[in-house]
């Protein structure tokens, strides 16, 4: 009875068009007064939530992420991506694909990537012939390797929500094969897309433009750099790289670059409270209401059902797959993360797969959500920006999800592609 007023009064405030976090905080609400427990422990919890100093990291990088799209890192970044793929069929997927994985190593958000790119590269794919569709459906599946190249909010998330201290900088170290997997499929099946529709020939600029626009993004890359240098060299924390990656952003848009100004800077403070303010608050509920589940052994009930269907680490590995698929079609990836961390986890450590192996599983599977209806956040951020229904960006969109399955089911089936570099390094 509680389980059913818990969960499916989260179904109906989501299907009535209630905003995620308040779907999260009045269904727990809903589901402590029918136990008789008092409400204030449900606001304790979402206190305890957010109180952690981990944490302190996501609203900074937010901010640097933010603040490197108004300074014109972006722009830059393509010219770096231009360069390299320029004269490849249907280039222009090829850039956008490599430049948001350049994005991706001083950003971390696939919102932000999708944003950035896709304001820049999405008109221009459409002034050169490219299909409407072709040019959001790269761009959204492109922002997802964001997720994984580090720095990454969302595994700072992963790592507080675990419980098993999960070391951050291993979980950086951990995206980065993956996301470099990730990026090379995709722009296979843009190039294989291309060349099916008829997009033309880019040409090669020659060695002396590429030295050029290197040297101009090479600053901006930096940041990358500095943020894993300092991690991986023990010279200061992940939380602290955070605060850093700020002042090194400010210092590069205002006095190097000269395109960050007053205004520019007001206006990245603003964005970045507010969506600092949403991802905590969602994390806030999203904690209270995995400490209802907790209360009602949802966690447990699961674990028997998986092992009732099967002992077998490969396929328990792939029924959490599945279930997380089917999970972030329909909730955002920060609250899936905090909710869905401690009930999966506990069901794979005991078979032997790596907290930091399944953190980066976690990333790309709920990555892919965002790219997927119906709430797909970062599909709809590229579809606005193109100019065309999410459903006609949908009906050509097969081919670049089977490219991020494909990187999924590689990650989890071989472990070293993402256990090798935190073994070396971390």
């Amino acid at each position: 009875m509680e389980v059913a007023i818990l969960l499916g009064g989260f179904l109906l405030l989501l299907a009535l068009g209630v905003p995620v976090a308040f779907s999260l905080i009045l269904a727990t609400i809903a589901c402590f007064l029918v136990l008789g427990l008092p409400l204030v422990v449900v606001f304790q919890r979402m206190a305890a939530g957010v109180s952690v100093f981990t944490l302190l990291a996501i609203p900074f990088f937010i901010f640097a992420g933010d603040l490197m799209y108004r300074a014109g890192i972006a722009g830059r970044l393509v010219g770096v991506a231009d360069a390299m793929f320029g004269r490849a069929r249907g280039s222009l997927g090829q850039v956008t694909v490599a430049a948001s994985m350049l994005f991706g190593a001083v950003s971390g958000s696939a919102i932000a990537s999708a944003s950035a790119m896709g304001s820049t590269l999405v008109p221009l794919m459409k002034e050169k012939g490219y299909g409407s569709d072709y040019a959001v459906n790269v761009t959204a599946t492109a922002a997802i390797v964001g997720l994984l190249i580090p720095p990454s909010h969302n595994m700072i998330i992963y790592a507080a929500a675990s419980g098993t201290g999960v070391s951050v900088g291993k979980l950086f170290l951990a995206g980065i094969v993956p996301g470099l997997l990730t990026g090379g499929l995709l722009m296979l099946v843009a190039w294989a897309v291309a060349v099916r529709r008829g997009y033309p020939r880019g040409a090669f600029p020659g060695w002396r433009p590429f030295a050029r626009a290197a040297i101009a993004a090479l600053p901006g890359l930096m940041t990358a750099i500095i943020i894993m240098g300092g991690i991986l060299s023990g010279a200061f924390t992940p939380t602290e790289s955070s605060a850093i990656a700020v002042i090194y952003t400010i210092l590069i848009g205002a006095l190097v670059y000269r395109t960050l100004d007053v205004r520019g800077f007001w206006l990245a403070a603003l964005q970045s409270a507010r969506t600092t303010a949403m991802v905590l608050l969602i994390i806030a509920a999203a904690t209270g209401f995995g400490f209802a589940l907790t209360i009602l052994e949802v966690p447990r009930a699961l674990g028997d059902l998986i092992g009732f269907i099967t002992t077998n680490p490969l396929l328990t590995l792939l029924i959490v797959n599945l279930m997380l698929l089917l999970l972030g079609t329909f909730m955002d990836m920060a609250p899936l993360i905090v909710i869905a961390t401690p009930i999966f986890l506990p069901i794979l450590m005991p078979l032997g797969v790596d907290p930091v192996h399944f953190g980066v599983i976690m990333m790309l599977n709920l990555g892919i959500g965002l790219v997927t209806p119906p709430v797909g956040s970062v599909l709809f951020v590229s579809s606005a920006i193109g100019g065309i229904p999410i459903e006609r960006a949908v009906r050509t969109i097969w081919p670049f999800y089977g490219a991020l399955i494909l990187a999924l089911l590689a990650i989890s089936l071989i472990p070293a592609l993402s256990l090798t570099l935190p073994q070396m390094l971390g």
